[in-house]
């Protein structure tokens, strides 16, 4: 299982950063975080970049450092909610990896961002509607890279890790 990446793709708050450093330690690999290998590259917050360079400006940052971890290998990583969003992203993602796929409702994407202030598409007066609508464009292009979806909704890190490892423990003697 070494060599292979792990990738976990979802919406905000659907526990990627949670799971993956959860499933780093049980998989024994380095984790890493996109948002955060951008942050520490940039020495600029994720809030500060897209309100200097846009949304088209980060999403250009993402590509770079998505297409750069995918081709190291043996990791977990960690994604933006909007990775998915540019296709180079999504065939990065797939070549030799297992994407695995972080369901949430809207209802839990509220909950667990509701004080969350480093999340610049929810800075507005009805975060409930952009996740959703959020949700809606980014869903399917989730269910394409996916190769495991799991609905992490009320269920605790280690449990989703789990199942996650019972997954990789079929999926690997195919």
């Amino acid at each position: 299982m070494q060599t292979r990446n792990y990738i976990l793709i979802g919406p905000m708050g659907a526990g990627k950063s949670t799971i993956g450093r959860l499933l780093a330690k049980e998989l024994g690999l380095p984790f890493k975080d996109s948002d955060k290998e951008i942050e520490e590259r940039t020495g600029a917050s994720i809030p500060l970049i897209f309100d200097v360079e846009g949304e088209a400006g980060f999403r250009d940052r993402e590509q770079a450092v998505i297409a750069e971890l995918c081709r190291e290998q043996g990791l977990v990583l960690a994604t933006g909610g909007g990775a998915v969003l540019r296709s180079e992203n999504r065939q990065a993602m797939r070549q030799g990896a297992v994407v695995i796929y972080l369901h949430a409702s809207v209802e839990h994407q509220l909950a667990r961002t509701a004080r969350d202030r480093n999340r610049p598409l929810l800075q507005t007066e009805n975060p409930a509607q952009v996740l959703t609508r959020l949700l809606a464009l980014r869903d399917p292009l989730y269910r394409e890279v996916a190769t495991l979806i799991i609905e992490t909704d009320t269920r605790p890190p280690r449990m989703v890790v789990q199942e996650i490892m019972r997954f990789l423990n079929t999926y690997q003697s195919r």
